[in-house]
Formats: structure tokens, C-alpha cells, sequence
């Protein structure tokens, strides 16, 4: 045996004398409240998850959005004045800015006129119609004058003929008197047929009066629009919010429609979550949820699910996919889901549309929907006799 195996097997013979850790009662003891406890917690974790763990659907496909309204010109022209800046919070109501309003004041100005001309000429038609009943009078006293003459003249002829039959008068004085009977009669006819046209010409005028009344009604609409249109060179926040993307500046020319600023209505923030389709079944609205900000570490804000989109996002994206062409691999589409957050100003001035969230929704309270659902669904079935 060499020198150095005498050593080793000391060793191994002083270790083969030790006796084990295992059958120390205290080593024994921790090691069983060791397992104890591992079990336990791995008991209460198993338990936690069946109960409620499984129920929390979350996604970091969140972000906080504004129903932002878009600020544009209804009418084109010069900006004359600029009432705000960037990032200044406004009122509803609140001038934004003003566009010269100077061509519009000349519309409304010509449009006003042509109602004034409308409204004399109505006028001056009302006077001819006065002056046409006095006409008619006149026609009329004319017509009786010329009647009475046609009676005196024909009651000549009648007493003169039998005259006239018997030599007492001569023929020629008998037919002087009808020639002045049917001149008469003529007179009549004459006086008649101007007191008919005087009449008539009542109605005539009275449809140029119809005409002029209707244009000045066509000028009064010209003029309502004359008036919009001036009204919405002060273009005024339709709702409050702060200012934003503000690109427009004092003298620039603008067109109808073009993008001059928005306003975001910070005090009205949601969370838009992209769940995917897989998560979305046992989601329902007022579920708790809880919010995580990326820019507030830590902070855990408080929600509720408010609505959800009545498509995926694919359905309303630009171009939509057509899996009916070509080759198919299926996606797990998302399914925008609106959440109400529920937080005090001090939170809500931090919060900005664009930033990014994490989200976890409990839905616990609709844990048994699908059995609920399957239910229903195997009673259709029998009706149905499938």
C-alpha cells in the first residue's frame, strides 16, 4: 500500500463513522415543514388559479385614446386673427380663430339688397293693383253709360219704325236712329270688353306680385347661407380639451377642410385593449379591470370594460383581407375592447392619448357563461331535432 492511499482511506473511514444528517430529528423536522410548506403554497396557488387565477384575461396590446375632434374651416380665406396656442386648454364655445370675414359681410350685403328689390317691386305691384281697381270703376261707369245710350237708342228705333211704316216719318230718319243703335251696341261691346281686361289684368299683377315675393324668398335663403357662411369664419372648440397639432398660423390662406389643429378632451381618456379573440369569451361589460401605465411605474389604475368594437380590427383596417383568395393561414384576429377608467384629476393629468398600457380584466363574474352557453345551445339542438 502506497503513502498516499493510507490517508484517503482514513477518510473514507472517518465518513463512513459519521453519522447521517437524515437521522437528526430536527433535520427531519425542518425538512418535513419544508415539504409542508411547499405543498401548501403549491395547494393555494393550484387552488387560486382554478378560482379565479384563470379568469384574468390581460394583454399589453392597450393604449390610452381621446374621442379627438379635428378642427377645420368651413370657409376658405385669410386667417385674420389666432386666439390660442399650442397645448392651451380651451372651453367649449372658446374662439379658436377668426378668418377675414370681409368678402362674406359683401354677400350678405348684396343678398339683403336683392330681398330690399324684391320687397319694392312687391310694393309697387300692390300700387298698380290699387290703381287698376279705380281702372275697373272706371270701366265699369263706362259700361253702364254705353248701355243706357244703346237702350235710348234702340227705344228711338222702336217708336220711330211703326212711324215710319206709315209715312209719318221718313225712311231716312229711321235709319239714322238704327245706325246710332248700332253704335250703341258697338259702345257696349267696346266698354265691355275693357272693363274685362282691366279685370284681368288683376291677376296679372297679382303674379308679379307671386314673382317678386319669390325671389325675395330665393334672396332670403341666399342670405341665411351669406350668414352661416360669415358665422363660421369665428371658428370656435366644440368641446373642451387642450389644443393640439396646431398647424395653422396668423395670414396663412386656408381651404374648407383642411386640418388646422384638434383638441383632445383629456379629461375624457379610455383605454382602447386589443384582446385577442381566444380572450374575449367570458369578457362582459362593467367587468373590473386593472391598468398599468408604462409611464407611471408602480401606479395601478383603476377600470371597468365600457363596450367592445363590433368588428376586429382587421374588419376596419384600409384594405381589409380576403381569406376566400389564395393561400390561407389562419391568424388570431383582436378585438378592440373600450375600458372606462376610473381615476381622480391628479392621475388624469398624467395620462396622454398614445401611451401604453397593461391591462387584466376579471371575469370572473361571467365564469359560468359557457356552460350556460353549451346549455342553450344542446336545447336548440333538440328542438331542432339535430
Amino acid at each position: 500500500m502506497s503513502a498516499d492511499e493510507t490517508p484517503q482511506s482514513a477518510e473514507d473511514k472517518d465518513r463512513a463513522e459519521r453519522p447521517s444528517p437524515l437521522r437528526n430529528p430536527r433535520t427531519r423536522m425542518i425538512l418535513i415543514v419544508i415539504v409542508v410548506a411547499v405543498l401548501l403554497a403549491g395547494g393555494l396557488w393550484y387552488w387560486r388559479y382554478e378560482t379565479h387565477g384563470r379568469y384574468m384575461q390581460s394583454t399589453n396590446d392597450a393604449y390610452v385614446q381621446a374621442d379627438a375632434v379635428v378642427v377645420s374651416p368651413k370657409v376658405g380665406g385669410y386667417v385674420a386673427e389666432l386666439f390660442v396656442a399650442n397645448n392651451q386648454q380651451v372651453k367649449v364655445g372658446q374662439p379658436l380663430l377668426r378668418i377675414d370675414s370681409r368678402d362674406y359681410q359683401a354677400q350678405t350685403a348684396q343678398y339683403q339688397a336683392q330681398i330690399d328689390v324684391a320687397t319694392a317691386n312687391a310694393q309697387g305691384v300692390r300700387a298698380q293693383i290699387s290703381e287698376q281697381h279705380a281702372g275697373i270703376d272706371q270701366a265699369r261707369a263706362q259700361l253702364a253709360q254705353a248701355k243706357s245710350a244703346w237702350q235710348f237708342a234702340h227705344g228711338q228705333v222702336a217708336r220711330y219704325a211703326p212711324l215710319a211704316s206709315t209715312g209719318a216719318e221718313t225712311g231716312e230718319k229711321l235709319a239714322q236712329l238704327r245706325d246710332q243703335e248700332k253704335q250703341a251696341g258697338a259702345q257696349v261691346a267696346s266698354a265691355q270688353a275693357a272693363l274685362t281686361s282691366a279685370q284681368r289684368r288683376i291677376g296679372t299683377l297679382q303674379s308679379q306680385i307671386g314673382q317678386a315675393l319669390s325671389q325675395g324668398k330665393a334672396a332670403e335663403a341666399q342670405l341665411d347661407a351669406a350668414k352661416v357662411n360669415l358665422g363660421a369664419t369665428v371658428i370656435r372648440a366644440s368641446i373642451d380639451g387642450r389644443v393640439g397639432d396646431k398647424s395653422v398660423q396668423l395670414g396663412q390662406f386656408v381651404q374648407p377642410g383642411v386640418r388646422l389643429m384638434s383638441v383632445v378632451p383629456v379629461d375624457k381618456l379610455y383605454v382602447e385593449a386589443n384582446f385577442k379573440e381566444t380572450q374575449v369569451g367570458l369578457i362582459r361589460v362593467g367587468q373590473p379591470v386593472k391598468v398599468k401605465v408604462d409611464a407611471l411605474s408602480g401606479v395601478e389604475i383603476i377600470g371597468h370594460v365600457e363596450s367592445f368594437s363590433p368588428g376586429t380590427g382587421a374588419q376596419f383596417s384600409l384594405i381589409p383581407p380576403q381569406n376566400a383568395t389564395g393561400n390561407f393561414t389562419k391568424i388570431v384576429q383582436r378585438v378592440p375592447v373600450r375600458i372606462a377608467i376610473d381615476a381622480g384629476p391628479e392621475t388624469r393629468k398624467l395620462l396622454l392619448p398614445g401611451m401604453s398600457v397593461d391591462v387584466e380584466v376579471d371575469t370572473v363574474s361571467a365564469k359560468g357563461a359557457r356552460q350556460q352557453i353549451e346549455r342553450e345551445q344542446d336545447a336548440f339542438n333538440r328542438r331542432q331535432g339535430k
